[in-house]
């Protein structure tokens, strides 16, 4: 099975990044980058001292006490609500039995796996520089893993079943490969939901018929407090053209910057999505030609095992 999916991509000479790499010795590199670590730890332990112990853990809370039979009773915006998918609700309400302290350790372990993945050699520089990062981790929410989920998702479309499960509406990311006519991803992707959705509706069918009315009741609804106050029906069709624009044009990184547009409630941490962008960027990259070619001969493709 051969990979697909070829992204044409712009010369790499007009990068500014390597731009600024080659007018920089490597002490003076070395130098700024252990400059903008200290800088983003500083920063990053200020927004946790802020925090203080009390505000750890404020979105994992719902997921670690979700109520299997009323698990939909509070709207967004509420402390405790939990929003997704009775398939995620099951999930949680069985790691619900853990001790809370147990719970909050390991769930911020795998956010923090999760964010170790996409950043890399940019982990601790992109922590603190990029508060909202900060702010994911300390409040324990989903949108790394969501990040990540459509960062493989090129790879392995299954997991975008992760994504059309828990905030729905950024699965509208999911137009990159109808517009492609990549069906057989797309065809993975649904299938995928469909099949853990089936499994979950088998065991509690009336629990999908809650969160399909709190769905129904919070669609298109105002804004909550302290989210960016821009509702869903304004956002959600700008990031439909930003996703077939990329698709379109082989730009990758817009799937990641449509999803977020469309999240239904978008906190000022959910910008953590863009993350995406720097695996997406790797595995484009990671099939460059060798030597023997100029820069101008130079393409990159996204890895995907779905085409023959």
């Amino acid at each position: 099975m051969a990979l697909g999916g070829q992204v044409a991509r712009s010369r790499l000479q007009d990068d500014p990044a390597i731009s600024s790499q080659r007018s920089l010795s490597p002490a003076q590199r070395r130098l700024l980058w252990f400059g903008a670590t200290v800088a983003s730890l500083l920063i990053a332990a200020t927004i946790v001292w802020s925090r203080g112990v009390a505000g750890w853990g404020l979105d994992a809370y719902a997921y670690w006490s979700v109520d299997l039979a009323h698990p939909y009773t509070l709207s967004v915006g509420q402390y405790g609500a939990f929003l997704y998918g009775p398939p995620l609700a099951q999930v949680f309400g069985v790691l619900g039995h853990l001790p809370w302290p147990v719970f909050l350790v390991s769930w911020t372990g795998l956010l923090i796996g999760a964010y170790a993945w996409m950043t890399q050699r940019y982990a601790l520089v992109v922590l603190g520089l990029f508060p909202a990062a900060v702010l994911e981790l300390v409040n324990g929410n989903i949108h790394l893993l969501l990040a990540a989920a459509i960062a493989f998702g090129f790879r392995y479309p299954w997991t975008w079943s992760f994504v059309l499960l828990t905030k729905v509406t950024p699965g509208v990311g999911l137009l990159w490969f109808a517009v492609r006519r990549e069906w057989r991803a797309l065809a993975v992707a649904l299938g995928a939901t469909a099949i853990v959705a089936a499994a979950s509706f088998a065991f509690a069918p009336w629990m999908w018929r809650e969160w399909l009315a709190l769905l129904s009741g919070e669609a298109g609804g105002a804004t909550s407090a302290h989210t960016i106050p821009v509702p869903l029906l304004l956002r959600l069709p700008v990031a439909i053209v930003v996703v077939v624009w990329g698709a379109r044009t082989d730009r990758p990184w817009t799937v990641p910057v449509a999803a977020l547009l469309a999240i239904p409630a978008m906190w000022w941490y959910s910008t953590v999505m863009l993350l995406a962008i720097i695996p997406i960027r790797r595995m484009t990259r990671a099939t460059v030609p060798g030597a023997g070619q100029t820069p101008s001969e130079l393409t990159t493709t996204i890895p995907a095992p779905l085409t023959t």
